[in-house]
């Protein structure tokens, strides 16, 4: 695999549900605390059978090139071989519809 076929799965938390996705661009964005995904990759169903999750997540990121997750969001990032079916899976756990105030970062000192 060159460095141009590089595939990464990301998986992050967002609205209480855990999003897995297929892109090929994985960068520190520019924008501080936060990671840039860009150019998604989206598993072409051959079967009758489809997954709605997939389907949402396509309509929802359909016109997006590129979306910025906070780092404090992202849950994983894998290289793989090959893509895998993207999906949305809803958080079971009760404590987790209450989102947590996130921490700084960076915290400057005074002196």
């Amino acid at each position: 695999m060159s460095q141009d076929d590089t595939l990464y799965r990301v998986q992050f938390i967002s609205n209480g549900e855990r999003y897995e996705l297929y892109v090929k661009t994985l960068i520190q964005g520019a924008l501080f605390g936060f990671v840039e995904i860009g150019e998604f990759v989206w598993d072409t169903h051959t079967s009758v059978v489809v997954d709605p999750s997939h389907e949402r997540l396509k309509s929802e990121f359909s016109d997006v090139t590129k979306t910025y997750v906070p780092m404090h969001n992202i849950l994983r990032i894998d290289t793989v071989k090959k893509k895998g079916s993207a999906k949305i899976t809803k958080l079971e756990n009760k404590s987790d519809k209450v989102a947590t105030f996130p921490s700084p970062i960076y915290t400057p000192t005074k002196e």
